[in-house]
Order: C-alpha cells, then structure tokens, then sequence
C-alpha cells in the first residue's frame, strides 16, 4: 500500500471545511494513518517549500502555510499518490475540474485548500518533515479482509 501526506491548509480550517475534505478521502477508501492539528513553523515550512525557493511566489507559499493551523494527515491505500492528487484537481482553483477539491473549494493558487504530495519519493521526504514514526498507527479497517 503507498502512504500519501495530505495538508489541510489553514485557509480551509478557517473557512470551517475539514469535515468536508476528510469525508471525500474517507468515502474514497483511504485508511488515515496518522493525523494532528499543527501550526508549520517557518523552518518547517521552507523544508517542505524548497523545491519552490527563488519563484516569484515562494513568500506567498510560506506566509500563507504559517498563516494558521493545517490539518496533516498520512493517508494509505492503492496508488494512493496519484488518486489523491486527482481527487484535489489542478493546483490553480481556475482550472481543477468541479468535482475536485480545488474545483469545489479552491479560490486562488497559492489559497488552494489542500496540499497532496505528487510522487513516492515527495510523499516518504515530506512525511518525514512532519510526522514522527511513533505517530503512525497501524489498524485494519471494517472493510479490510481478516487475513
């Protein structure tokens, strides 16, 4: 099964939405592994940020992460990457499809609602930054077979 981090950025916490969010993945099938309420730090946001430092809207990135709290989850499930990366839709609300997350709720690129990581190896370096091994936890769902 792949592991997949998703961030529940501080503009949906505000606008009250988590719910929401957290249903579509759990109706969708995934197991949350791993989750917690967390202000990102400014050191931990240019960790997770790096690959975007020098662009035109890396400060805007960064101030908007710290702005609040995030909900951070570790999600598991099959081909768990790239599903939910098209369960939020394009990173720009402009373009992501209605039915999306971004399409449903996004507003502007960097007010994007959620954050999901876009491959393996993004996913296993930015669970890292945040999430501590003991804070995973291993359980089977309902609808999982006893094996």
């Amino acid at each position: 099964m792949e592991r997949t981090l998703v961030i529940i950025k501080p503009n949906a916490v505000q606008r009250e939405i988590i719910g929401e969010i957290i249903s579509r993945i759990e109706k969708r099938g995934f197991k949350i592994i791993a989750m917690k309420m967390f202000l990102i730090t400014k050191e931990l946001a240019e960790r997770h940020y790096r690959e975007h430092m020098g662009k035109v809207f890396y400060n805007e990135l960064i101030d908007m992460i710290t702005s609040g709290p995030s909900v951070l989850m570790i999600l598991e499930g099959e081909n768990a990457v790239e599903v939910v990366r098209n369960m939020c839709g394009a990173t720009d609300p402009r373009k992501a499809l209605p039915g999306t997350i971004r399409g449903d709720y996004g507003m502007r690129i960097t007010q994007n609602i959620i954050h999901a990581s876009d491959s393996i190896s993004a996913s296993e370096s930015e669970i890292e930054i945040f999430f501590r091994e003991e804070e995973i936890v291993d359980y089977r769902l309902a609808a999982e077979p006893w094996i």
